[in-house]
């Protein structure tokens, strides 16, 4: 096996145990709060105000465009000067650690976990406490929803970010090393902040984040279906419908581990108003949150033997094309 090979599987492993016992860097060192930092800027400067007569379509399309690329082009070179770095100038033990501490910010399980096993704790004190800590892990407002949608959007949280923030990194870690994983981190947090069409804090995004959405649904179509699969894998046992349940969601990535999860555990897992996957299935309890939880640990573990059979099998080479 090249030696790149084993400095980016030990990297990897590492990765997931300092996730596993530290979990999230402070928020000052963190690459994807940075990420987010620079989207929030550049935001109010792409899309137009809602008072804006006639915006059109064009400028704010082209500005987002640009706005991603540029952000983009930041990432993918920082992120190639630390692999650069790393893999020509250190010896293989401490560019394995070096690795692993720039990987780790992009994955972020033990968090993910943490969050959706606190809204079910919080929900065992109060329906209140419950709504107000899934506000933490969703977008969506939580004040109408009661004790099983309160669940339910918990798992499906579960499910889509074991995508988002365990497999697809690694996927394109696979492929292209650190700046894969970088960029995809990127993108889909462009995605979560610029690629819902709607008005937001004054402004209208139908155009400016058109390309950030849209990208972000490139990037994620392989690794959302390779998500569904590795937790039909550790649950043993396909999902029959998978296709036609993940097809129920406005998104042609999410609802892919969002049906795998709720069709292994047979519970349904709803939107209020936009779909309901697995709509014969049971009513979530609290022990289909646990469940999940212990479902998505089986499936990064999966995700990462397969990223090691990946890696090994490449020698490395995904690395070598970028330094």
């Amino acid at each position: 096996m090249a030696l790149t090979a084993c400095v980016a599987i030990g990297a990897l492993w590492l990765a997931l145990a300092i996730d596993r016992w530290l979990g999230e860097p402070p928020a000052r060192w963190h690459p994807v709060v940075w990420m987010g930092t620079w989207l929030g800027w550049a935001g109010p400067r792409i899309a137009p105000s809602i008072d804006t007569p006639e915006a059109g379509s064009f400028k704010p399309f082209v500005l987002g465009t640009l706005a991603w690329w540029a952000g983009a082009a930041i990432v993918f070179i920082a992120a190639w000067a630390v692999q650069w770095h790393v893999m020509r100038h250190l010896p293989w033990p401490v560019a394995a650690l070096t690795l692993a501490l720039a990987l780790k910010p992009l994955l972020a399980w033990r968090m993910l976990r943490d969050e959706v096993l606190a809204v079910d704790a919080a929900l065992a004190q109060s329906l209140d406490a419950g709504r107000a800590r899934l506000a933490h892990l969703v977008s969506r407002d939580t004040q109408s929803l009661d004790a099983d949608a309160v669940r339910e959007s918990a798992i499906e949280s579960l499910a889509e970010n074991l995508n988002d923030s365990m497999v697809a990194p690694l996927f394109w870690f696979v492929l292209f090393g650190l700046p894969g994983a970088a960029v995809y981190r990127f993108a889909n947090t462009a995605d979560a902040m610029w690629g819902y069409p709607g008005e937001r804090d004054g402004r209208c995004w139908a155009w400016a984040g058109k390309w950030a959405a849209r990208v972000d649904d490139g990037l994620s179509w392989g690794p959302a279906r390779l998500s569904a699969l590795l937790i039909a894998l550790v649950a043993g046992r396909w999902p029959s419908g998978l296709a036609r349940e993940s097809a129920r969601t406005p998104s042609p990535n999410s609802g892919w581990p969002m049906a795998a999860m709720a069709l292994v555990l047979g519970v349904r897992l709803r939107k209020p108003g936009v779909y309901a996957l697995n709509g014969r299935g049971r009513a979530s309890v609290s022990a289909d949150v646990r469940a999940s939880t212990v479902l998505g640990g089986r499936a990064v573990l999966a995700a990462a033997a397969l990223a090691t059979a990946g890696l090994a099998a490449a020698g490395g080479s995904g690395l070598l094309r970028i330094v």
